[in-house]
């Protein structure tokens, strides 16, 4: 299997080759990349398998993978940016940015509570369609309207499908410029960086694009997926099932199909490599680098949320989750990094990518073959595992 991988491993991380050679081996894959990078040192960078279906095309290193939620996670970094330069003050109310957004009484949700998926806006009052996001100012007004599901900051639960279109309406505010959260990462976090990432991928790039594989049903099943989800997700009416409900999918490999790629879904769409994702976290791992991130903004990152008024059960994951700031945190039931300080985003399918200041890796994992585990993919665990684990030094890996 190993003529399926290609790409490079720095001296001491030869145990994160071995691992990503055994998810073809063993595991099934179809196409992935891995990548980690700590300060402008390129740890790894792995292509293996195939980008089709079909398994004739072969992965290469500038083949764009479908983020799905990981996008989110980079809106937060563009978000963090933008915080960094003095733009954005996470404690002011959403209104001060967006006077439109108080409306049905959440006139005083902060900026924090929102990017910490504490204010309940889990389904917008129109049904989302790709036209719908081509126009931003129209599309902002509809999710403005909104309605909580509940007293917002109470409690907290994964917005899976309105995230990306908050946080990236706060961005199209603050920025002086007035962008979509597109055009700011490709302007602001992957040019100056030397990356490529797009949220809608536009035309020129089709032919790079991993196509997705979709996960069977019969792989869904108690274990990969949190029993309480698994089960509440069937009923009409339920938390997860309305989390999941606008735009409506027949599955999330549908963000793949042409009319989604070319509109910006900043909740879902994103299209990058492993490589990018990897150096964008690893630019905000500590301050300074290459986008000059300020030590206020690292803190900012670093600083551990403390739970709910309701207590830590997402009421949508239904299982216990830390948001802050637009990222994800570890906790007893999805642990990752080397201490609490660690923040990334996971994405449908399987794919992950997080910084850990403690060690300053930036690390992303990009399958193209869709999982059912909402944490902890199989494929993915052990490869971050053992990138943390050699960044420590040859007697930890």
């Amino acid at each position: 299997m190993s003529d399926l991988v290609r790409g490079s491993v720095a001296p001491g991380f030869e145990r994160v080759r071995e691992l990503f050679e055994e998810n073809f081996a063993r595991r099934r894959e179809v196409g992935a990349a891995c990548a980690a990078w700590r300060g402008d040192e390129l740890l790894v960078d792995l292509q293996g398998g195939f980008r089709d279906r079909a398994r004739t095309l072969p992965w290469e290193r500038d083949t764009l993978a479908l983020a799905f939620s990981t996008t989110k996670g980079v809106v937060s970094l563009a978000l963090a940016l933008a915080h960094s330069r003095g733009l954005l003050d996470p404690d002011a109310r959403v209104t001060e940015l967006w006077p439109e957004f108080g409306a049905h009484g959440k006139e005083r949700v902060t900026v924090r509570e929102l990017l910490g998926h504490r204010a309940g806006l889990l389904t917008p009052p129109e049904r989302i369609h790709p036209g719908l996001l081509a126009d931003p100012d129209r599309a902002a007004a509809v999710y403005a309207r909104a309605a909580p599901l509940w007293e917002p900051g109470a409690c907290h639960g994964y917005h899976a499908l309105t995230y990306g279109a908050y946080a990236g309406e706060l961005l199209r505010r603050v920025d002086p410029h007035g962008r979509t959260a597109g055009n700011f990462v490709r302007e602001e976090l992957a040019a100056p960086l030397g990356e490529e990432f797009h949220i809608g991928l536009p035309e020129s790039a089709d032919d790079r694009a991993a196509e997705v594989v979709p996960f069977r049903l019969y792989e869904l099943r108690p274990g990969a997926l949190p029993l309480g989800l698994l089960l509440r997700i069937l009923v009409p009416g339920s938390l997860p099932r309305r989390a999941m409900a606008n735009p409506r999918f027949w599955s999330p490999a549908a963000l793949g199909r042409p009319e989604w790629r070319r509109v910006e879904f900043a909740s879902g769409n994103g299209y990058g490599t492993a490589r990018a994702l990897a150096r964008f976290y690893a630019a905000f791992a500590a301050p300074g680098g290459p986008l000059s991130v300020d030590r206020a903004t690292t803190d900012a990152l670093t600083d551990y949320p403390d739970p709910p008024r309701l207590g830590p059960v997402d009421r949508v994951a239904r299982a216990e989750t830390a948001y802050s700031l637009g990222f994800l945190r570890p906790t007893r039931d999805f642990s990752f990094g080397t201490s609490e300080q660690a923040f990334g985003m996971a994405g449908a399918g399987g794919g992950f990518a997080f910084a850990d200041p403690n060690t300053g890796v930036g690390f992303a994992y990009t399958p193209n073959r869709m999982g059912v585990h909402l944490f902890d993919d199989p494929r993915e665990k052990p490869l971050r595992d053992a990138v943390l684990a050699c960044a420590r030094g040859p007697r930890v890996c």
